[in-house]
């Protein structure tokens, strides 16, 4: 999460520090040496005082900061000395916090021997994959200071000229020096002044358009969805103010979760293939979700095991070393489980999924259903609103190999998809039931047994007429329903992560370039003009082309995107790319679609939730119908209204880093505006603030709307006659 800090001190010599990620050595050309540096009495005098608003050493770590390493140093009783030489460094971290700033400057004091020259280099660092300047100090950063030491003054406009969160400072020698120890002190980031703020650009003037006299879009409140987290949903207290319209119960453990024991998972591939409680308590977890849930208001979208296991308690594991032998890497808390391979990173072929795992088919299905509805008759409302049929099932022979070693092919994920949804109909005959639950591009087109042998070579798909595998099971379904008077499957459910370099995860990079490429990544999701800045390398066009594969094998299904997210959650073009697609499922017609994750409380894909569904804090969300809008390049606008059409909210998104926009209004056929509030957010601690609204109807609001700004505009219309 993002967090201004500002722990206010003054210093006869000033300091700043910023936090920067864990060091990887690299080799990279280097300046030429200046030979000729001037000593200290040569160099202009430091500022009287500096004003460091986030200290982070003198004489000791401040608060929260952390000492991670590398080279030999004595740390904590006066100025930090260290030994550089072999080009060793020191990294100065704050884990758990993104700084942001603005500061003005990073300020430390020196002392090296005269012989090192120029030598010393720093950066800021995160986990993200942004990349930030490497910056050597040089005479123009060199002040005199006292006792032998240099006072250095290092501009945040050469460390971050990007202003990108940061949690990390390294300070490395960049080249070859000796072992005598350099010492370091004062060190803290300085108050910004106007020149140090982020440059803006004149406002531009543009017009949005939104039509309230065309058919509008019924929204479905389930693509404002989330994820379920078993274990952090008592670490969420802020689930009720994001206001979810559904939660997911899914990921690859729920592909073993055993139902009849109520807290046994498999972790598969992501954690030592190992049976755990999720939960850390005992019951019937599943119902929890479900009644947690109900008292959200949320509607629930519970994943079933397809795959044939699941988990037969909550202790096993599937690759013990006392049995397979040494390998690759094992569980740091639980050595004798390990991860599958040997040493050399060969695949250790699995044993027998006894070890781990119980049988589970269609019938063990079909009772939980029955216990569900069995329940739901007794709280006399339906608990699960939608079942998928299971969670990325062309990855089992990686995600699950333990249990499913062979990849699925175009028969067997239709196989399982009949007897298991026939199950689950029998059941439950008015239930939603949602599958293929694909992982991603190459698995709309083609099966895991196609990846393992190549997909340029696709012997499946090839003995499969050459039908890419979506449509073709689309189509096989249909023959089904027409041979059987059964429907299978309601609602077809694809996952979509962004591919480009960079972009997606918790890690995606921050910087200018690769934050414009994340938000130009929602493009896939609906324009046929966008070209994927991946090695897909061709039009996506998610929803469009599923509507097109829809129509043409298998009418009337409804879509659902079971996962997705367009990583950066703590910057505020991650925000911008959330609050991009959420307005994009609407206006397409999208049934459901859950974030993978609980977005985290303040974070940027938090507020950009809450712009749809709780702006103002007390329930102020986008509403049910949504209206065709028109935006110029680098905004979008997403328009809604309620049935008696006499509410409008919209959400405006300027992509822009640099240039404020000053926007016409141009609503046709909604009625006179009588009253309207307007609510932005900016990446702040602020979060969505009310700002003043603009006099007049055209105008949104009284201030042009910022560079990388979510703003929400709500109207009360007069009523049409």
């Amino acid at each position: 999460m993002i967090r201004l800090r500002s722990r206010l001190f003054s210093a006869s010599v000033g300091l700043i520090s910023l936090a920067a990620t864990a060091f990887v050595a690299t080799t990279c050309s280097r300046p030429a040496e200046n030979k000729s540096i001037p000593t200290a009495s040569a160099l202009e005098p430091a500022p009287a005082k500096l004003t460091v608003v986030e200290p982070v050493y003198e004489g000791a770590l401040a608060k929260g900061w952390q000492d991670w390493g590398w080279a030999p140093r004595d740390v904590g009783n006066g100025p930090a000395r260290i030994n550089m030489e072999n080009w060793g460094g020191w990294i100065l971290a704050y884990p758990g916090t993104a700084f942001l700033g603005p500061f003005g400057a990073l300020v430390f004091r020196l002392r090296a021997p005269a012989d090192f020259g120029e030598f010393l280099e720093i950066h800021l660092a995160s986990d993200s994959k942004s990349v930030y300047p490497n910056v050597i100090v040089k005479t123009e950063h060199k002040r005199a200071g006292e006792e032998g030491f240099e006072q250095i003054i290092v501009p945040m406009r050469a460390l971050n000229p990007d202003n990108i969160p940061f949690d990390r400072v390294i300070f490395r020698a960049y080249k070859k020096v000796g072992g005598t120890r350099v010492e370091i002190d004062r060190i803290g980031f300085t108050a910004a002044s106007a020149a140090d703020l982020p440059r803006t650009e004149a406002p531009r003037d543009i017009v949005l358009t939104v039509d309230c006299g065309a058919a509008p879009q019924p929204i479905s409140p389930s693509i404002y969805g989330i994820s379920y987290d078993a274990a952090g949903d008592a670490k969420a207290p802020h689930l009720r103010d994001i206001n979810p319209g559904a939660r997911r119960w899914g990921g690859n453990p729920s592909s073993r979760y055993n139902w009849e024991l109520g807290n046994a998972w498999n972790t598969a591939s992501d954690w030592y293939f190992q049976n755990v409680n999720y939960a850390g308590r005992p019951g019937a977890i599943y119902e929890e979700f479900l009644t947690s849930n109900i008292a959200l208001g949320a509607a629930s979208a519970l994943t079933i095991p397809t795959i044939g296991y699941v988990a037969r308690d909550t202790t096993s594991y599937s690759f013990p070393v006392s049995q397979f032998g040494p390998q690759r890497a094992t569980d740091p808390y639980k050595p004798d489980a390990g991860d599958g391979y040997t040493k050399d990173g060969k695949p250790i072929p699995p044993g027998n999924p006894a070890r781990t795992s119980v049988a589970a088919p269609p019938e063990m299905i079909k009772r939980w259903v029955q216990a569900i509805r069995a329940e739901d008759a007794k709280r006399g409302v339906r608990g699960v609103q939608m079942y998928i049929l299971d969670n990325e099932p062309m990855l089992w022979h990686e995600t699950h190999r333990d249990v499913h070693p062979e990849p699925v092919s175009y028969d067997e994920l239709l196989d399982r998809t009949l007897r298991y949804g026939k199950a689950v109909r029998e059941a439950d005959p008015g239930a939603t039931i949602a599958g293929p639950a694909l992982w991603g591009w190459a698995a709309y087109l083609y099966s895991a047994k196609d990846g393992k042998a190549g997909y340029h070579l696709k012997p499946d798909r090839l003995a499969h007429g050459d039908v890419p595998l979506l449509p073709w099971w689309l189509s096989k379904l249909k023959e089904h329903e027409s041979r059987t008077g059964m429907r299978i499957i309601d609602v077809v459910d694809v996952h979509f992560y962004p591919q480009a370099e960079g972009v997606g995860g918790e890690k995606g990079g921050f910087d200018h370039k690769t934050a414009a490429k994340r938000i130009r990544s929602t493009r896939a999701l609906w324009d046929p003009g966008y070209v994927d800045e991946s090695w897909i390398k061709e039009s996506v066009e998610l929803i469009p082309r599923l509507k097109r594969w829809i129509n043409e094998n298998n009418p009337g299904l409804g879509i659902a995107i079971g996962e997705y997210n367009f990583g950066a959650e703590g910057h505020i073009s991650g925000g911008l790319a959330q609050a991009e697609a959420l307005g994009r499922f609407g206006q397409g017609g999208v049934h459901a679609a859950f974030y993978w994750g609980i977005p985290p409380q303040g974070s940027p894909v938090y507020w950009a939730m809450r712009a749809f569904r709780n702006f103002d804090g007390s329930g102020g969300r986008f509403l049910d119908l949504s209206l065709p809008t028109r935006a110029p390049d680098g905004m979008s606008i997403f328009a809604s209204r309620d049935a008696g059409g006499t509410r409008l909210v919209a959400v405006i998104l300027n992509f822009s880093p640099t240039t404020p926009v000053r926007p016409k209004l141009t609503a046709r056929e909604c009625g006179k505006i009588l009253s309207k509030r307007v609510f932005q957010y900016t990446g702040g601690a602020a979060g969505l603030a009310q700002v003043k609204e603009g006099s007049g109807e055209n105008a949104v609001a009284e201030k042009p709307l910022p560079p990388y700004s979510i703003t929400v505009l709500e109207a009360t219309l007069e009523k049409k006659p």
